[in-house]
């Protein structure tokens, strides 16, 4: 992936993704290192799950791509990889960054584009805690997917100890979140999913769970005011650390990490 800098003259998008940027790929002043290496954790281990199921040369979406660093990592290790945002302009900061491998441009509503095919797998990441109607954001991911081919997603986890936000399964009619949903940022989630309401998800939406994957603890993301000790530990103590704690029983591991990863397979 080709290194950019900030310039003057570019878009607002641009300018508005650039910062993420500092943090997820470049992180060169090591600053918020608990966001640098919580984002390196889901993405390995998002990538991860993905390998696991398709081959180079196979064909991958990935929704609300935004500044689109899935895309390129993808598309550099072989795959065939469509980018997706409703935010147009952005795939031209997508293109300027790539150095190998080959991205297709879709830009708009992932639902309302006419895709000339389907996928063999579809991504989206971080996308589905700010939806009103994740059930539905689920099924219409799947309908993109060639039967047998897999979805992947990754999402915060709502049975982290300090999650205050409510789950899906409590709300009769989420339509109330219509008006708040889309927005960009953490703040902006509606819910956050639980283990046990996963099924049900997938069930609606024609999926099988095939792999549902744990990731990120409270040191790794800075948390309970442990963000100083990132800067004195060793990163590699630090992730470590992380895949100790991935291997803890279920009922502690759901508790101490922030996010998981799932990859489901559509039924028929």
């Amino acid at each position: 992936m080709k290194r950019v800098y900030l310039e003057n003259n570019w878009k607002e998008n641009w300018k508005y993704s650039y910062p993420y940027d500092l943090l997820e790929i470049y992180n060169e002043k090591k600053e918020n290192l608990g966001y640098a290496y919580a984002y390196e954790i889901r993405r390995d281990s998002t990538i991860a799950l993905i390998k696991s199921v398709i081959n180079k040369g196979d064909t991958i979406l990935d929704v609300a791509a935004a500044q689109g660093n899935f895309s390129l990592i993808l598309a550099e290790a072989g795959y065939n990889v469509t980018w997706n945002d409703i935010r147009e302009d952005l795939s031209e900061y997508v293109e300027m960054k790539r150095e190998a491998g080959k991205i297709e441009y879709k830009p708009g509503n992932a639902f309302e584009v006419q895709f000339d095919k389907l996928f063999d797998l579809v991504l989206a990441t971080e996308i589905i805690e700010h939806v009103a109607h994740p059930d539905e954001f689920l099924s219409n991911l799947a309908r993109l997917v060639k039967p047998q081919g897999y979805v992947v997603i990754s999402t915060p986890l709502g049975s982290y100890f300090k999650n205050k936000l409510p789950k899906f399964s409590e709300f009769d009619d989420p339509s109330i979140f219509e008006s708040k949903q889309f927005g960009p940022n953490s703040n902006d989630h509606i819910f956050l999913f639980h283990l046990d309401e996963i099924p049900a998800l997938a069930k609606k939406a024609g999926l099988e769970i095939v792999s549902i994957k744990y990731h990120t603890n409270s040191l790794t993301n800075g948390h309970i005011k442990l963000s100083p000790l990132l800067k004195l530990l060793p990163k590699k103590l630090v992730f470590s650390i992380e895949a100790l704690t991935q291997k803890f029983p279920l009922f502690i591991g759901k508790r101490i990490h922030t996010n998981f990863a799932i990859l489901f397979k559509k039924i028929g």
